[in-house]
């Protein structure tokens, strides 16, 4: 097994694009622009995206700028009070669950405060005004230099974790990270998001802020081409490793990560609303959050079809799950579409499938329930272990299924499920990742010390109990129909059940194989063999390699392509599986 696994894939700009590096040159370049600008008085707007720090925008950057009036967004906000009583339906009193929230970033300010602003602004006759902070440019009608400092959602949390970053409007970063990354999944990156597509095509540069003291900072014109340019390519997404009390070693060894961590149980490999783009300049890697692709051109992201049924939003979920020498994950079910649209404002819910990447001898998977089981006598045994820490046999109730390398489960929302130790899970599903109705956790902590919250009565709800043993091994193990084959290559349809939108679709191969996205967005992993390489046959986009275990992503806007063993892997037997939705 190589562990040639890449886990900082860029793509590659021209050299005619500037990407301008540290404080020092970025301050430079705007003094620059507003030289050009033949005003007496200018004005600057920083806006910015939830997590990025202020403070270092103050210290670096707004001081080497040396405005006569600085103006912050904040203080035009409505009070703490009235925000949260405002935001108070979305985020809900429970500890893992709120609402989408329908509010935009407008509704967070006061507006005789924003007069106050403009007044202020309108009195000044000459010299550089700076307004920053989040939702800045809702502050002023009048920019000279829009400037919009982004950052990716994981590096939110992470700052989340060590208790540097605020909610939206309130001052409680030192509260339990749950909460924060609550109100920030339903409300914070809601309103951001929206107040973000607004601006793009506006934006005179735009700065990375994901790497503390390191920006980078390009133009809107180089932002805008630079996706472009992406969608013409195959390419990766930035993955992200985290630990779990039930996490792993696997992807240590395969993907090369530091062997002295304990385990790491996710990687997020292609998850647009989590994950970075890396763009590669020539001296210097802009990153960006990936889901600002989806926002800037849908339609060649996703094609017409997928953005037509889901609008600017990314469907589609690859993930791993590592309990090789680790542990069971928890006894979970995800809600159904009606459920999770009712009660949580999402369109549509998380079906999913384990692919099983690798497995140990003993490795098993936990679908469906037993037959003639009493569901009330389940549960009451659940509510019993939930309240008195009472064992709950969870053999006698939920069926395992031993579980071998490349066995594929298929599991529609409603389906009691997990997967057992031992297992390298290729997870695909639909992308509302968050709604996991956990059900029983073996009797553990989570990695903070405390009791991983259980959520029997939303599990309740949406158990499908016609489920059970014989429907499960008839309708979602291993539904694999070959439906077509080559010369040196066949491929085959294993999923996902008639109640997921998602189509999964394995190919085996030793020579090309010719694929096309009939203009249906691609993702796909490599889960057989060292190496393989992508290739446009009119010559549309670069050769594209790709290494075991790595996910990619094939825009709908590429048509035809193909898939060939490449290095290690030439003489050898491959395998993909790809993912796309159902038209």
């Amino acid at each position: 097994m190589n562990n040639k696994f890449n886990k900082y894939p860029s793509v590659k700009i021209p050299s005619e694009y500037k990407c301008y590096s540290n404080w020092g040159n970025i301050s430079n370049k705007i003094r620059n622009e507003l030289t050009k600008i033949k005003k007496c008085k200018k004005i600057v707007v920083l806006d910015f995206y939830h997590g990025v720090a202020e403070d270092e925008i103050n210290n670096e950057l707004i001081r080497a700028l040396k405005p006569k009036l600085i103006i912050e967004s904040k203080d035009a906000f409505l009070s703490e009070n009235e925000i949260s009583e405002m935001i108070k339906q979305d985020v809900t009193d429970d500890r893992i669950f709120g609402y989408m929230t329908r509010l935009s970033l407008d509704k967070y300010f006061n507006q005789n405060r924003i007069e106050r602003i403009k007044e202020v602004i309108n009195n000044v006759e000459e010299g550089l005004i700076v307004v920053s902070g989040i939702g800045s440019s809702i502050v002023t009608d009048e920019c000279d230099l829009l400037i919009y400092l982004d950052m990716a959602r994981w590096e939110i949390q992470l700052r989340m974790r060590q208790q540097e970053v605020n909610n939206i409007g309130v001052n409680n970063k030192e509260t339990d990270y749950s909460l924060l990354y609550k109100q920030g999944y339903f409300v914070d990156w809601r309103i951001c998001d929206k107040h973000k597509k607004k601006l793009m095509a506006k934006w005179n540069y735009v700065i990375d802020t994901n790497k503390k003291m390191q920006p980078k900072m390009i133009s809107g014109k180089t932002y805008i081409e630079s996706l472009t340019l992406t969608y013409n390519k195959p390419f990766s997404l930035v993955p992200f490793f985290d630990p779990g009390v039930w996490g792993g070693q696997w992807m240590k060894k395969v993907c090369g990560l530091d062997k002295e961590k304990q385990n790491y149980a996710w990687c997020f490999n292609c998850v647009p609303e989590e994950n970075s783009l890396f763009l590669q300049f020539e001296n210097d890697v802009f990153e960006t959050p990936s889901i600002n692709l989806v926002f800037c051109n849908p339609v060649k992201l996703l094609g017409e079809a997928v953005y037509g049924r889901f609008g600017d939003e990314f469907p589609i979920r690859f993930d791993f799950l590592d309990t090789v020498e680790g542990g069971n994950l928890s006894l979970q079910v995800h809600p159904v579409t009606e459920y999770i649209q009712e009660y949580f404002g999402v369109n549509y819910t998380q079906d999913e499938s384990y692919y099983m990447l690798d497995a140990d001898e003993n490795a098993k998977v936990y679908l469906g329930t037993k037959e003639s089981i009493s569901k009330e006598k389940m549960w009451n045994n659940l509510k019993l272990t939930q309240k008195e820490g009472l064992p709950f046999d969870v053999d006698n109730y939920v069926e395992s299924w031993p579980a071998k390398k490349h066995d594929h489960f298929l599991i529609p929302a409603g389906t009691i499920h997990c997967s057992g130790k031992g297992s390298m899970v290729l997870e695909i599903s639909a992308t509302p990742y968050i709604f996991t109705f956990k059900l029983w956790d073996w009797d553990r902590l989570g990695m903070d010390g405390k009791p991983r919250p259980i959520n029997l009565e939303h599990g309740k709800n949406v158990i499908d109990w016609s489920r059970t043993s014989s429907w499960v091994k008839e309708n979602l193990i291993n539904q694999i129909v070959k439906v077509d084959e080559g010369d040196g290559w066949v491929e085959e349809r294993t999923g996902l059940h008639e109640r997921e939108f998602i189509e999964t679709r394995r190919h085996w191969f030793n020579k090309t194989v010719p694929h096309n996205t009939e203009g249906n967005l691609n993702v796909l992993c490599l889960i057989e063999g060292s190496q393989a390489i992508v290739e446009s046959p009119v010559n549309e986009f670069e050769p594209f390699i790709v290494n075991y275990a790595e996910t990619f992503i094939v825009p709908a806007n590429i048509r035809a392509y193909t898939i060939s063993p490449f290095g290690e892997g030439i003489g050898k037997r491959l395998g993909t599986i790809k993912a796309f939705v159902r038209t």
